[in-house]
């Protein structure tokens, strides 16, 4: 079966043949699901549908009416999620994991719907803050202007949230007046395709607003112009290659990465082993290694802590995960289903080796699993990995096991904790976990120019925080460095950082006559 996109507002089959697409393997059983190739699709015509019939359609309208537009597509989603959930288990992924990856999309439009109706005005643009006098009369003022810009954002995502990904970007887009293609990852993209095909069934969204590209992109990225946006969600390395494309270097096209990045939990000295804080962290550490078995650009890969909690940690976090069930996702008690495909679990498994060069594994073989409903070898399923290794050494600081697997680090002193977390060389997100008010404050100012997030848990929240790997619509979501550079989210500032901000020097009047019109 060759999955089709959505082009020009219809579905279009690619111009390859079965064998010349590539083969996407259900990751529970093998079993093949689809095939997948651009080969023939008319990208050109469909580019210019985008900014053309898409682009014009949403500009005209307010924030407000774009922000209905985000309404009307969580409600179509949510009507039919559970089709999203079951193709989900093809996945690999568990229900809890399937929900976090469709609810999450689904909150995400909502929220922006209610951000923007607050926060911005019933109007196709907006003039930011107070107009400041620039001359000694009150006649010459300046201010700001964010207006819609007319191109389109190339979405270019990652396999793990093949909902919440293209929902995130789909909702900030949509307000900022910019049409959208979604280029969904080759081993998830008949999930991605059946999402386009509920939101296109619903009939909700106008002409050209949402595309859909299944395969390859590569001819696009020669397409892009001034006015568009590249959001690319994946590997660093990708990441690296895309942004010195010639024609985007070319035409200074906006580039946004958010890219895996080697996120650290830091245990401060003052949590001691047994304490219901230290519990919480060790809890952290599990969730974050088996939700969506580990596939998160925010999951935890290493875990600080102080050398004399080191064994205590080791112990405490290696007794939770012999708990943890894997196997097939619809089966009772399942906790933790497979990675995406064997590829994946193969890359995992060098990941893992290399890392454990410097230490050894505490917990689990990268070679063998035990599974529950499951074929070990036909489908691409991992044991829960934990490796304690040289905190000196290079590899726990450079290399990713996108699974579940997590290295623990002893640091010496606060000076060394510092010096670690800062060696990832830029992170989406790190925790900090302590009691001790001036430690945490200290670590924080250090440790903050490396990162997108910090999640800071104490005793007073432990119960209440929303976790370390779950990124919320209202803050931040991207990180300097390895990470990409890049943001996403942060409420009502991601829309704008989408738009054009333009400096007006005007009379009071045309200013008025903006703000009313």
């Amino acid at each position: 079966m060759l999955l089709e996109s959505y082009l020009q507002d219809t579905w279009a089959a690619p111009a390859a043949t079965e064998a010349s697409a590539a083969d996407v393997h259900d990751a529970v059983t093998g079993e093949l699901v689809c095939r997948v190739s651009s080969t023939g699709l008319d990208l050109v015509a469909a580019f210019d549908h985008a900014r053309h019939a898409g682009g014009q359609a949403l500009r005209v309208l307010t924030f407000h009416q774009r922000a209905d537009l985000l309404d009307a597509v969580a409600a179509a989603v949510r009507a039919r999620r559970e089709e999203l959930y079951a193709l989900s288990t093809r996945a690999g992924a568990t229900m809890a994991d399937a929900r976090y990856d469709v609810d999450g999309g689904i909150r995400v439009l909502r929220d922006y719907a209610i951000r923007t109706r607050t926060e911005l005005p019933d109007a196709p643009h907006l003039l930011e803050g107070p107009a400041e006098r620039l001359a000694r009369g009150e006649d010459f003022l300046g201010v700001h202007l964010v207006t819609p810009s007319p191109g389109l954002m190339l979405q270019v995502n990652a396999f793990n949230f093949p909902v919440w990904a293209p929902l995130e970007k789909l909702a900030q887009a949509l307000l900022a007046g910019l049409p959208s293609v979604i280029k969904p990852a080759t081993p998830t993209a008949y999930l991605t395709e059946h999402l386009v095909r509920i939101v296109t069934d619903a009939g909700v969204l106008p002409p050209g607003s949402l595309q859909l590209v299944v395969g390859s992109v590569r001819p696009a990225l020669g397409l892009l112009g001034e006015q568009d946006i590249l959001s690319f969600t994946g590997s660093a390395a990708t990441a690296q290659t895309l942004r010195t494309h010639p024609n985007l270097v070319a035409r200074s096209v906006r580039f946004n990465a958010e890219a895996d990045s080697v996120n650290a939990i830091v245990l401060a000295p003052d949590v001691t082993p047994g304490t219901p804080l230290f519990e919480a962290f060790v809890r952290e550490v599990v969730t974050e290694m088996t939700v969506k078995a580990g596939q998160k650009c925010t999951a935890i890969r290493r875990v600080l802590v102080p050398r004399e909690h080191e064994a205590a940690t080791l112990d405490a976090v290696a007794s939770e995960l012999a708990g943890v069930t894997i196997g097939n996702p619809t089966a009772k008690g399942v906790r933790m289903g497979a990675v995406v495909s064997l590829a994946q679990r193969d890359d995992v498994r060098r990941a893992v080796r290399r890392i454990a060069e410097s230490g050894h594994l505490v917990h689990g073989d990268p070679d063998k699993v035990r599974v529950v409903d499951a074929d070990p070898q036909r489908g691409a399923f991992l044991d829960t990995l934990l490796i304690s290794a040289d905190p000196d050494a290079a590899a726990p600081h450079e290399v990713e096991p996108f699974g579940p697997a997590a290295t623990v680090l002893a640091y010496r002193d606060t000076a060394h904790a510092m010096d670690l977390v800062a060696r990832g060389r830029g992170s989406l997100a790190a925790s900090v976990v302590g009691d001790d008010l001036d430690w945490t404050t200290a670590f924080v100012r250090e440790a903050a120019p490396w990162h997108g997030r910090l999640h800071l848990m104490d005793s007073a929240n432990m119960t209440q925080t929303t976790g370390h790997g779950s990124p919320l619509p209202a803050l931040r979501h991207g990180g300097p460095g390895r990470a990409g550079g890049g943001s996403e989210m942060a409420g009502t500032r991601g829309v704008l950082d989408l738009m054009q901000r333009t400096a007006l020097q005007a009379s009071p009047r045309l200013l008025d006559t903006l703000r009313t019109k």
